[in-house]
């Protein structure tokens, strides 16, 4: 089993992080190889509502495990490649929201890979991604020039 950590200031509301974080349909814009999401059993801010990543033609299985708006969002997912879980809080912050992942692996292939992921911060690593929703959730927090 791996284990990632990986937090990021987001200069957005708590609220909007995690609406931001629980858009499904916005998934693509962040999240690195992502093509779609179907499937969706229902509200995905809800314990028990299932959902299909899809990374090309490789479907990942999910399950919304806990869902605490606007502190907690934590998921259960299961692909060929890469199987296990995933957490993130959004704590308030002056100024925004400290966002907390959490990554865990399970079995020894979805460890390797997933070493390969949390490494470095290119736009398709863990990190990368995460820099890149900031960005997002920032983008959208912010009041339009009128």
């Amino acid at each position: 089993m791996g284990r990632y950590t990986f937090a990021q200031f987001v200069a957005a509301p708590p609220e909007a992080v995690f609406t931001l974080w629980t858009d499904l349909d916005r998934m693509v814009e962040w999240v690195g190889g992502v093509t779609k999401v179907t499937d969706v059993s229902g509200p995905v801010d809800h314990a028990g509502t299932t959902y299909t990543v899809w990374f090309g033609g490789m479907p990942s299985h999910t399950e919304v495990l806990e869902a605490d708006r606007p502190r907690r969002f934590r998921t259960r997912f299961a692909s060929r490649v890469l199987r296990g879980t995933n957490s993130a809080t959004f704590e308030p912050r002056a100024g925004g929201t400290e966002l907390t992942q959490v990554f865990e692996t399970d079995g020894v292939i979805a460890a390797i890979a997933a070493r390969i992921f949390a490494t470095g911060s290119y736009r398709g690593s863990f990190r990368g991604e995460l820099a890149h929703f900031a960005r997002l959730a920032e983008a959208d927090a912010r009041p339009e020039a009128g």
